[in-house]
């Protein structure tokens, strides 16, 4: 089996044991240099993915029902969020993006192709935009929005698997969150120094670790390919 044969089949199984949590499957996908950095710093692309990769980016998209990012990816690539580098249908896009900062004039805003769903603070969700479709989503207790709330949101609508492409922010809630489900990360063969993907898990000790299991891993050309299923430690009551 090729290596998208191997991570769709995987996601398939994986699929069927999530249906019964009213939420859609969240898998994490983003590529990272060896010392874990996005980006040399925070607002700042950096391409990483080979080419082999970024087709299987691509390949991965169109099998998720939508993709999720945050408005800083917005705001730094200004990406379109669709299947370019192979064939398959894309997903719908969705942005967090609690204080409305989508530019009327980013590539997701003007797109012909799928409105841009927006998931915003209830403040917002009022406000008159034609280019985008407004969700409202009420605010956790540390002010950004409610990530639980969001994916009953998009359960909905019919969405039932999302991937995640970044920022660092969206994943780390993600994780924090305990709502990611699953991860696929392509490594880079770079030492970047910069901006790390994961931060701020509130985790004070070993036994509060997320662990990955099982383990996949797969070379393309020069990239590391590493994907699992992510699991959380129970909560102390």
């Amino acid at each position: 089996m090729t290596i998208c044969e191997q991570i769709e089949q995987w996601l398939q199984d994986h699929r069927v044991s999530t249906q019964a949590l009213q939420r859609p499957q969240v898998t994490l996908c983003y590529a990272q240099s060896w010392d874990g950095s996005l980006a040399l710093r925070p607002g700042e692309s950096l391409p990483l993915s080979n080419a082999e990769s970024m087709r299987l980016t691509h390949r991965l998209r169109s099998m998720h029902d939508g993709i999720l990012v945050g408005i800083g990816t917005v705001l730094a690539d200004d990406p379109q969020l669709t299947v370019r580098e192979c064939s398959g249908k894309s997903p719908q896009p969705i942005v967090l993006d609690s204080q409305l900062r989508m530019p009327n004039d980013s590539r997701l805003s003007l797109s012909q192709d799928r409105q841009c769903w927006v998931l915003t603070s209830p403040e917002h969700a009022h406000t008159i935009r034609k280019d985008i479709a407004l969700i409202g989503v009420a605010k956790g207790a540390d002010g950004s929005l409610d990530l639980g709330l969001a994916m009953q949101a998009l359960w909905l609508r019919g969405i039932r698997s999302i991937m995640v492409e970044g920022g660092a922010q969206v994943i780390s809630g993600f994780v924090r969150a305990r709502l990611a489900d699953a991860i696929v990360l392509t490594v880079a063969p770079a030492l970047v120094g910069g901006y790390k993907a994961v931060s701020n898990l509130g985790i004070h000790s070993r036994t509060q670790l997320p662990r990955i299991a099982p383990l996949h891993t797969e070379r393309l050309d020069d990239d590391l390919i590493m994907w699992g299923n992510l699991h959380y430690p129970e909560e102390a009551h």
